[in-house]
C-alpha cells in the first residue's frame, strides 16, 4: 500500500493553525491569528488579536471610529505581538511567522527585534497604507523576507478569517 498523496503542505498546516487561532478573537470586525515556527518545523508560538490579559473584553471598546480612547486601537494587542509574547522560546532567531493579515509597522518592529526571518501572510488588505509601507521598508532593510501564502486555494478559503 502506498502512502497518501493528498496531505496538506507545511505552509498549509501552519497557516491553518494561524487562521484557527484567529477564531479566538472577539473583535467584531477583524480576526487575525499568527503562528511562529522554528527551523525544525515546530510551533513555538501562537496568538490572535485581543485585549491584554486582565483587561475585560466587555469593558473596553471594540469600535473603529470616534476619539482614540473610544476605539479599540490603543488597547488591542495584535496577533503577531501576542504570538511573540506567548512563545515558548525567547530565542526566535530564524523562525517563520504565519499570519492571516500582513503585519503593521508596530508588529514589524517586534518581529524584526525578535529575530524572525520570514513572514508568510494570507492577505495584504492595506498595501497602500503608511503602516504596511513602513513594515515593508523595515523588513526589506533588516533582511526579513515576506511572501503571500500560495497554498491550495481550498485551504485558504475554508479557513479565511
Amino acid at each position: 500500500m502506498d502512502k497518501r498523496t493528498d496531505y496538506i503542505s507545511w505552509d498549509e498546516y501552519f497557516m491553518g493553525v494561524a487562521v484557527l487561532s484567529s477564531k479566538r478573537s472577539k473583535d467584531p470586525h477583524t480576526q487575525v491569528g499568527a503562528c511562529i515556527v522554528n527551523s525544525d518545523k515546530r510551533i513555538v508560538g501562537v496568538g490572535y488579536n485581543g485585549f491584554p490579559r486582565g483587561c475585560s473584553d466587555d469593558d473596553l471598546p471594540w469600535g473603529r471610529e470616534g476619539s482614540a480612547l473610544q476605539t479599540k486601537y490603543p488597547f488591542v494587542c495584535h496577533a503577531e505581538l501576542n504570538a511573540i509574547l506567548n512563545s515558548i522560546s525567547r530565542d526566535l532567531t530564524g523562525c517563520r511567522l504565519y499570519v492571516a493579515l500582513f503585519p503593521c509597522n508596530e508588529c514589524a518592529k517586534a518581529i524584526i527585534q525578535s529575530g524572525i526571518k520570514e513572514i508568510i501572510y494570507l492577505q495584504d488588505k492595506y498595501p497602500d497604507s503608511d503602516s504596511v509601507k513602513a513594515s515593508k521598508f523595515m523588513f526589506d532593510r533588516s533582511g526579513v523576507t515576506y511572501r503571500k501564502f500560495e497554498g491550495r486555494t481550498e485551504i485558504a478559503l475554508q479557513l479565511e478569517p
